[in-house]
Parts: C-alpha cells; sequence; structure tokens
C-alpha cells in the first residue's frame, strides 16, 4: 500500500486528506503576521503550514539579484532587495518552529537552494517540499533526499519524462517521496489543472502517495482531486486578498481554507464503503413516499384476486408492488374494503407463501 508519514501522521489511500497551507512569503516579512497565519491556518483545519526558504545570494546570478524591481509588490529597489526583505533567519525559523509545536501544527518549508536545504536541515524539520522549478534540478533533489526525510515534489511546468527522472534519482535514495500534480501558472486556468495526471501518476507510480498543489482560485478542485486519489493538498493561504504582495491575490482566505477543509472531510466521510445498504435515517421518508398494494374496491371474501382488483398507493407500510404476480389469482380469506392493505394473511394459500418467502 502507498503510504507517506509526515510529521507522524499516516497519509494512504483510505486515510483523510492531508491538507498543507502555503504560507510562502505572504507574511510579508513580518514574525508576529507569520505566527497569526500559522494560528488561523490551524483553526481552519491545516495539517501543515509551509513557510520557502532561499539563500538569495547563491540561489540567484549578479544580474538577477540586483535586477531593478519597481513595481506595486516590491519590497526593496532590486529584486534582491525585495527578496532579503521577506526572508527569515535562524532565530525567527525557531520562534516560529517552537510557536507551531505550541499550537499544534506542523511547520515545514521548501528549500530552493543547497545552503537553505542544509539551513532547514539544522533545524530538524519533520519534511522538506521541492518547487516545481526543482523538478529537473536533480543535484538538490538528491541531496535532500540524503537527509533520509520525506519529501514532497511539486510538479509544474514538467513533462512525464522530467518526473520519472525526478523519481528515478530519489527513491534508490529514499522511498519516502510523494508527488504533486501541480499547474505552474498564478493563478493557473481552469483548463490547464489537468487533474487526471493524478490518475497517471497513480498508475505509473503505485508506491508512492499523490497530491495537488493547486494554484487556481477556488476550493472545488481539491475535492475533484481527492475522489481521483490525490491524498495531499497544497494550497496557498492568506489573511486578506488586498496585502501587498503577489500570491495574495490567488491565495485563500481564512473563509475559503475553512470550506475547503470542510469540503474534503465530507468527501472522505461520503464515499463510504460502496456497499448499498438501507440506513435509519431513510426508513421513515421512504415509508412516507413508498408504495404498497392495497384493494382498488371493497371485494368480498373468497373473491379470486384479478389485476384490476389491486392498487399501488402510498405509504408503503405494507406489501410491496413487486410482490404483486404473487397476488393476482389468490383469494380473499375475508372481505376487503377499498384501501385496505392487500397482505399475506388475507388470502388463501398464506402458509405455503410464507414459507417460500422465508427460504
Amino acid at each position: 500500500m502507498r503510504k507517506i508519514i509526515l510529521d507522524g501522521k499516516i497519509v494512504q489511500d483510505d486515510s483523510d486528506c492531508y491538507v498543507i497551507a502555503e504560507i510562502g512569503h505572504n507574511h510579508q516579512g513580518k514574525l508576529e503576521t507569520a505566527k497569526e497565519m500559522f494560528r488561523v491556518a490551524k483553526e481552519c483545519g491545516a495539517d501543515a503550514v509551509k513557510l520557502q526558504k532561499r539563500d538569495n545570494r547563491s540561489l540567484f546570478t549578479k544580474a538577477g539579484y540586483n535586477k531593478p524591481y519597481d513595481n506595486p509588490n516590491s519590497y526593496g529597489a532590486t529584486y534582491g532587495e525585495h527578496r532579503e526583505f521577506l526572508e527569515f533567519g535562524y532565530i525567527e525559523y525557531k520562534e516560529l518552529m517552537d510557536y507551531a509545536k505550541e499550537i499544534g501544527v506542523t511547520l515545514f518549508a521548501t528549500a530552493f537552494d543547497f545552503a537553505s536545504a542544509d539551513f532547514l536541515e539544522k533545524l530538524d524539520l519533520p519534511f522538506y517540499k521541492m518547487a516545481s522549478g526543482e523538478l529537473k534540478n536533480i543535484p538538490l533533489l538528491t541531496h535532500v533526499a540524503e537527509f533520509q526525510k520525506p519529501m514532497i515534489i511539486s510538479t509544474g511546468g514538467g513533462t512525464m519524462e522530467d518526473v520519472n527522472r525526478a523519481y528515478d534519482a530519489i527513491m534508490p535514495r529514499n522511498p519516502q517521496l510523494c508527488i504533486l500534480q501541480c499547474t505552474a501558472g498564478y493563478p493557473a486556468e481552469f483548463s490547464e489543472l489537468n487533474l487526471r495526471v493524478i490518475t497517471t501518476f497513480r498508475e505509473r507510480f503505485p508506491d508512492i502517495v499523490v497530491g495537488l498543489s493547486s494554484h487556481d482560485n477556488g476550493i472545488a478542485m481539491a475535492v475533484a482531486a481527492y475522489m481521483l486519489g490525490s491524498r495531499i493538498v497544497e494550497k496557498h493561504f492568506t489573511l486578506n486578498h488586498t496585502w501587498k504582495g503577489t500570491d495574495h491575490a490567488f491565495s485563500l482566505e481564512p473563509i475559503g481554507f475553512r470550506k475547503m477543509v470542510r469540503d474534503l472531510e465530507r468527501t472522505k466521510a461520503a464515499l463510504g464503503d460502496g456497499i448499498k445498504r438501507t440506513y435509519d435515517s431513510e426508513v421513515n421518508p421512504i415509508t412516507k413516499m413508498g408504495k404498497k398494494i392495497v384493494a382498488a374496491r371493497d371485494l368480498p371474501a373468497g373473491h379470486t384476486i384479478r389485476r384490476e382488483d389491486l392498487a399501488i398507493k402510498s405509504p408503503g407500510d405494507g406489501l410491496h408492488p413487486y410482490e404483486i404476480d404473487k397476488v393476482i389469482g389468490r383469494a380473499t380469506r375475508r372481505a376487503l374494503k377499498e384501501d385496505d392493505d392487500i397482505s399475506i394473511e388475507v388470502l388463501n394459500g398464506s402458509e405455503r407463501w410464507a414459507e417460500a418467502a422465508a427460504s
């Protein structure tokens, strides 16, 4: 059975969906805002909250780091300054880890480079996320795999060949892997979500858990993904769509995130076990709406029943209509009034009928 254990929680085909609130840098570089987001995400039902870690000087080329970054969402004059403003260091991560433990939510992070991966490993995070941009970065993927902790990989912008390559590189080193279908649009168009890839992944990789990193605007696709076999869902999370930052516009606010978790839980419960049965809650409504066989008119004792002597009416608290052929041709044992129930007891041959029914 495919299975992954994330900070002590087992995720597999028969489990609830593991829900990740992608905080990213929506905290705007503010420690207290990050804490508030953790708390609210936990209250909304998130299993985990995720940050992003970059060592910007080693991650970007000098040209990329020093590129002017003049737009409404910028926190610096250059892209490097912008990214540095949003980064948390060791002190902040330690405080956030302690806070997450205190409120009972799992904290983990995306490592965007080797230095960041090593930084996070020194903090002893329980597992790691690898972003879509690392799908072809086999050196980084295998570096993190050697930590021997669960890895969750997004596959946005990749081909099946890219996914196969990453899988083949990681699994011999670390079989604790989950692959997420992802479309790296921000937001992603519904026509490009391609949720059926979840099925493709499950067939190609029967030994690992499959999930969805969903960048769409809305909550319904998480349920659709669960129905297709996704057991991990990651959604960007914010406290306010209007906050400064590139990710807030397509992130879920608390009310949406809470509804998504609610609907995922309902979906798990609603799937059931596949055995068709009658529930106690159905008995009264079905009796009220159902039908029974009754006399269509007054009938004398000893009368041989014909089809025109019978009517099918509600409520369904008598002989079921599918028994009608067993009634026709039998004689009444006593007189019946219109709408009286036609039952085994009022017809001749009732003993043989009852015995046949019992056998």
